[in-house]
């Protein structure tokens, strides 16, 4: 009994690690806002794979990496993934840039919600009625933030729907999160490298702190999903599901209070409508998962 408590309470601080770091990333893209988005997106690539090679070899997973490299459906699938991956980072990396945290935060709130519907509407999935109520409630919180803004958030969207269907994609991947990770990233860098030999970034010529700092691009993409994978293995899913609202919640914070991006009162109550929404979805995973 005390050997599993102590795996979940490991499990429940690697979740609150894994989810407050990815909710406070805006603050590093900040640090790096001399490069452009693309340019960011293509270093994360490039650096993220020494650091996830070396992670494969500690846990002796390299080899089985290597071979699924000789598989076409796991070729083809990672390789789909991988333009969701990049598309979602462009996204994010571009929002955090030109003051629209807030804007970004939206679209991981509406992500549960929109992998709820994606389940009901691909896999055949038949919805609980919270779930509907949260989809709903999503729905309404959307159509708030377009009267808000004036327009479609499609930050948001784009965020939204490029990581739920990476996430229903990686689904039926045969990989888990860690070596689908590294396939992905290695069928990204000859595209990321190519990018980087035609828009060389000042690195070296910006200072050594700079410099120090996309250096570390590696560690801060891998350390985070290395924390998700324990807490995955550790906690139950609704648990999970329900720490995955830390990190959208920080990053509206980060971007309201640290950096002011406005936040009208039309734009607020969109969001309460969607945390009315995930509130409902929160109780309805307990309540599924007791029963």
């Amino acid at each position: 009994m005390e050997t599993e408590r102590a795996a979940r309470r490991t499990g429940w601080w690697a979740g609150v690690t894994a989810f407050g770091l990815w909710g406070l990333l805006p603050v590093f893209w900040k640090q790096i806002d001399w490069l452009s988005p693309a340019q960011v997106v293509a270093l994360r690539a490039v650096c993220c794979v020494p650091v996830l090679v070396a992670v494969l070899l500690m846990r002796g997973r390299l080899g089985y990496v290597v071979r699924s490299l000789g598989r076409l459906r796991v070729v083809g699938l990672h390789t789909l993934t991988a333009a969701l991956l990049g598309v979602n980072w462009l996204a994010y990396v571009w929002a955090t840039q030109n003051g629209q945290i807030v804007t970004g935060s939206l679209g991981y709130f509406l992500t549960p919600l929109a992998n709820v519907g994606l389940g009901a509407m691909v896999l055949g999935e038949k919805l609980r009625r919270g779930q509907w109520v949260a989809v709903g409630l999503a729905g309404v919180g959307v159509a708030l933030q377009v009267v808000a803004v004036g327009a479609l958030p499609w930050v948001a969207l784009a965020l939204c729907l490029s990581f739920a269907v990476y996430g229903l994609l990686r689904k039926t991947a045969p990989l888990d999160s860690l070596e689908g990770l590294t396939v992905e990233s290695l069928m990204a860098l000859p595209l990321a490298v190519g990018w980087l030999w035609w828009h060389p970034p000042e690195v070296l010529a910006t200072g050594v702190r700079q410099g120090l700092l996309v250096a570390s691009l590696g560690v801060v993409t891998t350390i985070p999903l290395l924390a998700f994978a324990t807490a995955a293995r550790r906690l139950p899913l609704s648990v999970v599901g329900l720490l995955q609202f830390l990190a959208p919640s920080l990053q509206f914070l980060v971007g309201a209070l640290v950096y002011g991006e406005p936040v009208t009162a039309l734009r607020l109550a969109s969001f309460a409508v969607i945390w009315a929404g995930l509130g409902v979805m929160a109780r309805d995973m307990r309540v599924a998962s007791r029963g």
